[in-house]
């Protein structure tokens, strides 16, 4: 099996993870300021909830990656996008883009997958050549654009 890692773009990673610190840090300091202890207590949940979102989201920046294996491309986009499996003999196209389209793509330097008749997935892999080459070693067939 061969793993590529996904690239991480900070243009994407900075602001998302910031605005989400930057809220954090406002529900821990907001329940400070109430005279009552129950807003506090209430504050602070809050603020442990947003923790946990923030590290869910740090995690799929991170844990995204691309694999070939036995003939298939496996996508794994940390948590909330498991394992999608596509034959490579079913990849007709890998074309380069810059779509803003949600995606397992932590990066805006991405390819776009076409498989079978009218399926495809984004990804971005931090070694496209590399990629790409694999996979048209598995099936001379794709055309690259």
């Amino acid at each position: 099996m061969t793993k590529y890692k996904a690239k991480v773009d900070l243009v994407l990673f900075i602001p998302i993870v910031g605005i989400m610190l930057g809220s954090t840090l406002l529900t821990v300091i907001l329940p400070l300021k109430q005279p009552n202890q129950t807003g506090q207590l209430v504050g602070f949940g809050i603020a442990v909830l947003m923790i946990v979102c923030t590290a869910l989201c740090i995690q799929l920046f991170l844990a995204t990656y691309y694999a070939v294996d036995r003939g298939m491309l496996i996508i794994h986009g940390g948590w909330l996008y498991k394992r999608k499996k596509i034959p490579v003999a079913s990849i007709r196209k890998i074309e380069k883009t810059r779509t803003l389209i949600s995606a397992p793509a932590p990066s805006l330097d991405r390819l776009e997958i076409f498989y079978n008749r009218f399926d495809s997935v984004v990804i971005s892999p931090e070694d496209k050549a590399g990629f790409i080459t694999e996979l048209t070693r598995l099936n001379p067939e794709i055309e690259v654009v």
